[in-house]
């Protein structure tokens, strides 16, 4: 994917502006990233040529789609409010389109342990993980059921909230006795926890775009947080990763990647775009670690490196999923 992606700015049935709605905000952790990466796609859509407008996901959103209809809805809303399937499926009920994956694999794939369990199954590697909710920690008692995790997975450790994206309560755990208090932290942002085995490697961010003939995979990005773990303050801090678009990977460990983050992509039912973070080991075997529906868009987000690497306009790609969006609703 090299050549430059012409977007048709305007629907198949008329000469005026495709009419978008960009969905950004929400009242989760992520709410500022969101808005940080609806504002993005709302100037890349304007350059594009496309009736663009940023709303939050409020009270005041069915009316306003309802009093004034967009051709399609773009989702660049980060946290449940727009990657768990809960809000798509209410723009179905109103009879909506909008680009991204239907609300039944959004609800898959925000589920992280549900997701690494159906990517596994296929046939895809990734970390081992335990994931438990608070209430087994409480009644089973916290002590005894940290020894077995550290005794069925070892050290180092990943923990991360179960749900959840940007990285929020991440944490990298090399000591046993830094456990207990990385698992309190985590559970400020969710009532379940998953940890899983560390891998050492290379990370990558995995995009991946529908763009009419198929999914396909977009030049990896590899990332290299100058802390070594790419936590919130190393995603959203400029400056403290160090970012390499394409990946510095040897040819065929890149062709791997890119088919796992296709496989991905098809087995958990996701539609027009996703991302995928993944780790390289050393020997080249790709490990799945999550899988993002709407990968955040703003100036150190990765999918916009991607497209960029590839050739691609990143208002043009999403002009050409919008127009897809609307020309199938009609």
């Amino acid at each position: 994917m090299t050549e430059s992606a012409a977007a048709p700015a305007r629907t198949p049935e008329d000469e005026h502006p495709l009419r978008a709605v960009v969905l950004a905000g929400g009242l989760t952790f992520e709410r500022e990233v969101s808005l940080s990466s609806g504002t993005q796609v709302v100037e890349e859509l304007t350059r594009a040529g496309l009736d663009a407008e940023l709303r939050d996901a409020d009270a005041e959103l069915l009316p306003g789609l309802a009093a004034s209809p967009a051709d399609a809805v773009f989702i660049a809303l980060h946290g449940a409010t727009g990657e768990d399937g809960a809000l798509r499926a209410v723009l179905d009920l109103a009879g909506v389109p909008y680009v991204g994956s239907p609300a039944a694999a959004c609800r898959l794939a925000w589920d992280k342990p549900a997701a690494k369990s159906v990517v596994r199954s296929a046939g895809i590697t990734t970390p081992d993980w335990v994931a438990l909710p608070h209430s087994t920690f409480r009644e089973l008692g916290a002590g005894t059921v940290l020894d077995l995790m550290v005794a069925r997975l070892g050290l180092p450790l990943m923990v991360k909230p179960a749900s959840g994206g940007s990285a929020l309560g991440v944490q990298k755990i090399n000591r046993v006795e830094d456990l207990p208090a990385a698992m309190v932290s985590c559970f400020a942002y969710g009532d379940t926890v998953m940890v899983e085995r560390y891998v050492e490697g290379v990370e990558v961010a995995l995009a991946v775009v529908d763009l009419g003939d198929g999914p396909q995979a977009l030049p990896a990005v590899e990332i290299a947080p100058e802390s070594g773990v790419f936590d919130y303050t190393a995603r959203y801090t400029p400056g403290l990763t160090e970012y390499h678009a394409p990946a510095r990977l040897p040819d065929d460990v890149a062709a791997r990647a890119a088919e796992v983050a296709v496989r991905v992509h098809e087995v958990l039912g996701l539609a027009d775009l996703s991302r995928t973070d993944a780790m390289i080991t050393p020997d080249g075997e790709v490990h799945f670690l999550e899988v993002n529906v709407s990968p955040g868009l703003t100036e150190t987000s990765m999918f916009p490196m991607a497209v960029e690497a590839a050739g691609y306009d990143l208002g043009d790609v999403i002009a050409r999923l919008l127009a897809a969006r609307a020309g199938r609703a009609r």
